[in-house]
């Protein structure tokens, strides 16, 4: 019996014409009803619409909007680089180029207001080499190297120049979309606390100055207010093992709390009281919103997804069900649309790649 398809007549015109027909129904049916394409989105994700991965492949992170919301900047560990560099790309995940050194390592880059210059940090005036990984007998860690310091070049990678240096750890910089300051995190002063700044690394002012981590931090959409992960240790012993971490250059960020404050480091309030590793906080554009990651729901701690809470703490609620790992959203101007990192249809153990979505409220 033969499996070849019947075309009345078997004329080849009439073929051609019936499978030009099929194929402009198909195209008819994937834009009317796109989610039936949605295969990366969980069926519990009613936030999100038609996620689209951008990169395949390394281990991709941090991923944020250029202020004219074209392109991406991110850090990526991928051959031929031993650690994290600092990358830009168009918002479909095409021209993917290096805009660091390839040297050291480097983290958290972010576009300046006009999108012509970029800000990151990186180790690469210590050494070409990336820094050792800290010690995993002492369990999961961060390295919160000292030869870590902020960077301005343009947005191609070119004229380089340090920003705000100190002897200590700067690093974790983002930019106010009002476009008036950045805020990052240094040990200039002993400790790891918020700071702000001038674009030009200009008026440099301590935000925080409680014992322990204060990192991660970003601006509401109108630049009035902060929004940061915090680990503050307890009296005794707790605060003896930070303080013998810090001197190692390590920070343990299993315990993080997420905090809101002006901008100025007064009105603080606690958000998360849960006990977990909570970070990568963020605003909704409408400023009542935040959006972080936490691996609250995993009693070993290795499972993150995203969670929405009011900027008073109350509403909690889960965004993300799909994969193992969901970390590091950002919104643009109008809401629509979220960046985020995920392991969903990861082929590797440690890949994470830059997914981008459609919002839905």
């Amino acid at each position: 019996m033969s499996l070849t398809p019947y075309f009345p007549g078997d004329h080849l015109t009439t073929r051609r014409m019936i499978l030009r027909t099929i194929l402009m129904l198909s195209a008819l049916t994937t834009t009317l009803w796109p989610q039936a394409s949605d295969s990366l989105r969980h069926p519990g994700e009613k936030h999100l619409r038609n996620i689209r991965q951008l990169t395949f492949g390394g281990t991709n992170a941090e991923a944020y909007f250029s202020f004219d919301e074209t392109k991406l900047i991110f850090q990526s560990t991928r051959p031929p680089y031993a650690c994290d560099q600092i990358f830009v790309m168009d918002l479909d995940g095409t021209n993917q180029r290096l805009v660091s050194t390839g040297t050291g390592r480097t983290t958290c880059g972010y576009f300046l207001p006009g999108d012509r210059s970029i800000l990151f940090a990186s180790t690469h005036g210590g050494g070409d080499r990336c820094p050792p990984p800290p010690d995993k007998s002492k369990g999961y860690l961060w390295g919160v190297f000292n030869d870590y310091d902020i960077y301005v070049a343009l947005s191609d990678g070119s004229d380089l120049k340090p920003l705000a240096q100190s002897p200590g750890y700067d690093a974790e910089a983002t930019v106010s979309p009002s476009g008036h300051r950045i805020v990052f995190t240094s040990s200039r002063d002993g400790d790891l606390d918020l700071y702000t700044m001038n674009l030009d690394g200009s008026d440099i002012r301590r935000v925080t100055s409680d014992l322990g981590y204060d990192g991660g931090a970003n601006f509401s959409w109108d630049g009035k207010s902060i929004v940061w992960r915090a680990y503050h240790p307890g009296d005794g012993a707790e605060a003896s093992e930070y303080r013998s971490l810090l001197s190692e250059q390590l920070v343990k960020p299993s315990k993080m709390e997420i905090f809101v404050a002006s901008e100025d480091g007064t009105n603080k309030k606690q958000l998360t009281s849960n006990g977990a590793a909570n970070f990568a906080p963020i605003f909704h554009p409408d400023n009542k919103r935040i959006i972080y990651s936490s691996n609250i729901l995993d009693p070993k701690g290795r499972f993150f997804h995203l969670y929405l809470v009011k900027r008073d703490g109350t509403a909690s609620e889960q965004v993300t069900f799909g994969g193992n790992f969901n970390s590091f959203p950002m919104f643009t101007r109008d809401g629509k649309k979220v960046v985020f990192v995920s392991d969903r249809n990861a082929q590797s153990r440690y890949e994470f790649n830059v997914f981008v979505a459609d919002w839905v409220e």
